[in-house]
């Protein structure tokens, strides 16, 4: 069962957040964090992000100096720990080709677990990453300052519902990057203990935040080898309803980075089903798939333009890849990776060496990068969140970056402390 706990966040004392939030620490570089100090010597990126590159540790004093200002901050009255257990209501609002929408989740502690052990389970495969950085930065500050994004079942929306009721002016509020961020602090015992009861039997995927997941794991160890475990059994958590209407799911697209595959190529191999699509460009494609089928993928050729391209038959991994369930079988991507880059292109025009891929989340930048570097664009459709289901149900992954959950989480609305 999935064990959710309130906790007591430290938080900004501020209600306006906006020179303070931060994007995700593993999409910044250097600029971005100067950038960021610059609007406030404040924000959150000080110490959310002490080293740079994250994918590499960093010498133990800007861990140490990291810590020392997350207490300064605390010292001087910048954060406070809140008095009562509460969880953490989160609402981004945003928009997206011309459309409005309202993602809502909430902030609360979720009990550690193996994967697979339990009820948490991982969405997709990740490509393998240190976790030095992270695990010392939670040494030192003895806390969580990133949150896992977990994604819940919930086609009646009961928990969000529940959360919600006499939800008036936010706690905190503050936009970033053109995506309001608001925060409701719910201390109800009764809601709380609700909300408990309704988690307590659903599954959790991890959306995103495999890594830091395993980082709280490896925490949790250190912790239990000095005998001290304290909160380490928990993990910040944001929690949102597969089936809530805001939270959009985008498309990653696949470049190839140094290689042209002749169309010819393609078109040759019984298998698959090669079409010109006439009037097609990267504003109009996502339409033009739609009407074409779940397995459906575009192919810009910078000479030859837009193709569709399609299994002969929806069955085609079956017997290729009987490891894998029927539901990631009828994957686009599972296609397009299990197939058309693994068996055609990387033996049939990469002499057997798997070719570089680029994965790119605009259309545009995905068809100039092609142009501009002369090589074969795979334009996806967006995976939906019956795909994700239908093949986490099957205790099966999605294929790595099958899925971009926008918008980014904003960091520095709440901290786990771990003493």
């Amino acid at each position: 069962m999935a064990d959710i706990r309130p906790f007591r966040a430290i938080r900004y004392t501020s209600g306006a957040l906006s020179d303070v939030l931060a994007p995700p620490y593993d999409v910044l570089d250097q600029a971005d964090r100067d950038a960021l100090v610059a609007r406030d010597a404040n924000n959150f990126v000080v110490i959310d992000l002490p080293h740079i590159p994250p994918k590499n540790a960093g010498p133990a004093e800007v861990y140490e100096k990291a810590a020392k200002t997350l207490q300064d901050w605390l010292d001087s009255g910048v954060m406070k720990q809140d008095e009562r257990p509460a969880i953490y209501v989160y609402h981004q609002q945003y928009e997206h080709a011309g459309r409005a929408y309202t993602r809502k989740m909430f902030f609360a502690r979720l009990k550690l677990e193996e994967f697979g052990k339990g009820s948490v389970f991982p969405h997709e495969q990740t490509f393998g990453g240190p976790k030095e950085d992270r695990l010392a930065l939670m040494k030192t500050t003895r806390a969580q300052l990133s949150p896992i994004f977990g994604l819940y079942p919930d086609a009646e929306n009961a928990v969000a519902q529940r959360l919600e009721r006499g939800l008036a002016k936010p706690t905190a509020e503050g936009v970033l990057d053109g995506v309001d961020s608001r925060l409701w602090v719910v201390t109800d015992q009764a809601t709380i203990d609700a909300t408990s009861a309704a988690m307590a039997d659903k599954p959790i995927y991890i959306a995103d935040g495999h890594h830091r997941y395993g980082t709280a794991l490896l925490y949790r160890e250190w912790k239990r080898q000095k005998g001290d475990v304290g909160n380490a059994d928990y993990v910040l958590t944001v929690f949102c309803a597969m089936e809530d209407p805001g939270a959009l799911i985008l498309p990653t697209h696949r470049v190839l980075a140094e290689t042209h595959v002749p169309l010819a190529t393609l078109a040759a191999d019984a298998n698959l089903r090669l079409e010109p699509l006439s009037g097609a460009n990267a504003d109009n494609i996502d339409g033009v798939l739609a009407k074409l089928g779940p397995q459906a993928v575009a192919v810009f050729d910078p000479e030859k333009g837009w193709h569709s391209l399609l299994p002969a038959k929806a069955d085609l991994l079956d017997s290729l890849e009987p490891g894998h369930s029927e539901a990631w079988r009828r994957l686009a991507l599972a296609v397009l990776h299990a197939y058309v880059l693994d068996r055609v292109i990387t033996a049939k025009a990469c002499g057997g060496t798997a070719p570089k891929i680029e994965y790119i989340k605009s259309t545009a930048a995905a068809v100039d990068y092609a142009k501009s570097h002369k090589t074969t664009a795979f334009v996806m459709q967006a995976s939906t969140m019956s795909e994700l289901r239908d093949v986490c149900g099957a205790n099966d992954l999605m294929p790595q970056k099958s899925t971009y959950f926008y918008p980014k989480l904003a960091s520095g609305l709440v901290i786990n402390p771990l003493a």
